[in-house]
């Protein structure tokens, strides 16, 4: 499997007005702030969207961004194996951010979405503490529930994916209005 190219944050951010970039997060994670000019196409929905990338990807370079780059890389190599070409931002939203640059917002959009990360922490987190406190209080087969999680993070890491984020992607806060994939799609078609 290879790497995807990584664009510095300085080189992305002079080559932003001619590049696609394309935002794997989240409606929601996308709502709470993204590079300038981002269209949002969830991972979970590549897929869906591969023929419009492709269409982008033969009039110009594409730039995959995500909050720190893991979801991206995926996204990339999802595309390369599809015969797209992508490059990713090195360090993803979190290192634009921290760059001093500014994330833009949806009008009317929330300022503080969680990250996926950060919800897969405080879920994972406390389904383990409820296994261990349920597993010392009612009975020891609930601590199951805790090796469960932990192997699932082992998992994760492994393979450089997550079920839990995948679910929790799913949830209504993650998908707010306003962030449509035809929206997305249609921008992408028209370049």
């Amino acid at each position: 499997m290879t790497t995807p190219e990584a664009l510095a944050i300085h080189e992305a951010r002079t080559r932003l007005h001619e590049l696609t970039n394309i935002d794997v997060r989240t409606p929601g994670e996308f709502a709470g702030g993204h590079v300038p000019g981002a269209l949002n196409i969830p991972l979970d929905r590549i897929a869906q969207a591969l023929p419009d990338i492709r269409h982008a990807a033969d009039r110009g370079d594409v730039l995959v961004v995500c909050a720190s780059g893991a979801r991206s890389g995926n996204a990339c190599r999802i595309l390369a194996e599809n015969g797209v070409t992508t490059a990713t931002l090195s360090g993803g939203t979190g290192a634009w951010a921290a760059d001093g640059h500014e994330l833009h917002r949806p009008q009317g959009a929330p300022r503080a979405a969680w990250g996926m990360e950060r919800q897969v922490r405080l879920t994972a987190g406390a389904v383990v503490l409820l296994g261990i406190l349920l597993g010392v209080l009612v009975h020891p087969a609930f601590q199951l529930v805790s090796a469960g999680i932990a192997a699932g993070l082992v998992f994760s890491a492994l393979t450089n994916t997550c079920g839990m984020a995948a679910l929790l992607a799913k949830l209504p806060h993650n998908r707010p209005r306003g962030v449509d994939l035809e929206e997305s799609l249609a921008a992408l078609r028209s370049r």
